[in-house]
């Protein structure tokens, strides 16, 4: 008989959610929850494969919304796509214990007990509403509130440092010979989904591919909505792509020249350069790549 038991999921949002659901329903506590590739279970452990349920994720993230707050449902979606071993496990014991602290509130003194939807316990309470993520000082908390934390931060580097290639339209995989723009990113978190409504609110109707290369997933906007794309086992996304335009090299130089010229030498400071521009982005940003030219002057 196994003492402990470990919950594997398809290390997608829903999945998690579902595993969280299957914890409820089958009056369980795991020990760890975790993508079924990332999972390496203890000695002795038992190990339950949970199926996506996509009507039990919604209820769950419904639940905390209306529990705890849209803080705290953000939250668990930024947590989901860390790469943290523990991030599925920090998800289900933060919705366990901001269940638990609703289901324990005190209504006999409350002065708006008689027209409270939450009285008798009928509903969550809506002074309560929000309180759950802000206790960071339990461990069901202050593990969640740290990994939400980096991935916000890891959202930001992306929004500062993705760079777009203006690519040709008549190979990109339609009729119509619309041009795309093209960015590669390498961000050590799956967070492209995360940022796509940014890049589509800053790029109106002009379809573009985030591709990320860690994750081998690629964001794809063609003008009108957006949907992700796995590309694993599909090989570099980047060399199934139109050339660039005609005009990309000339305004990548002109950005290089503008760089260059706003940089002030006497100041220059690598540290807080690595600090706030990670050196992980630097291979492709247009600012910090050698021109051609200067690349044909060199090898002459």
């Amino acid at each position: 008989m196994y003492d402990e038991v470990a919950y594997a999921y398809d290390g997608t949002l829903e999945g998690l959610l579902s595993a969280v659901f299957a914890a409820y329903e089958r009056h369980e506590s795991p020990t760890d929850v975790a993508p079924a590739e990332r999972l390496q279970p203890r000695l002795g452990q038992r190990v339950a494969a949970i199926p996506t349920n996509m009507s039990h994720a919604a209820r769950v993230l419904r639940g905390v919304k209306r529990a705890c707050g849209w803080r705290a449902a953000h939250a668990v979606k930024q947590a989901s796509c860390s790469d943290e071993p523990d991030a599925g496990t920090a998800v289900y014991r933060f919705v366990r214990y901001a269940m638990d602290e609703q289901k324990r509130r005190n209504c006999e003194r409350c002065r708006k007990r008689s027209s409270c939807p939450g009285r008798s316990g009928a509903g969550p309470c809506p002074k309560m509403r929000g309180r759950a993520l802000s206790d960071i000082t339990h461990p069901a908390v202050e593990r969640l509130f740290r990994i939400s934390r980096s991935i916000s931060q890891e959202c930001e580097h992306l929004r500062q440092f993705v760079r777009f290639q203006h690519l040709q339209g008549e190979s990109v995989g339609d009729d119509t010979g619309t041009e795309v723009w093209f960015a590669r990113v390498n961000p050590k978190a799956s967070v492209v989904p995360l940022v796509m409504d940014h890049f589509v609110e800053r790029l109106g109707v002009q379809p573009f591919i985030i591709y990320d290369e860690v994750h081998e997933l690629a964001g794809v906007y063609d003008g009108g909505d957006w949907h992700l794309v796995a590309t694993a086992g599909q090989g570099d996304l980047a060399r199934a792509l139109p050339d660039p335009t005609a005009d990309e090299a000339l305004f990548s130089e002109a950005w290089r020249t503008f760089y260059r010229s706003v940089s002030v030498d006497a100041r220059y400071h690598p540290e807080l350069r690595r600090q706030f521009m990670p050196k992980r982005f630097w291979k492709n940003l247009t600012e910090l790549q050698e021109s051609p030219a200067a690349l044909r002057t060199a090898r002459s």
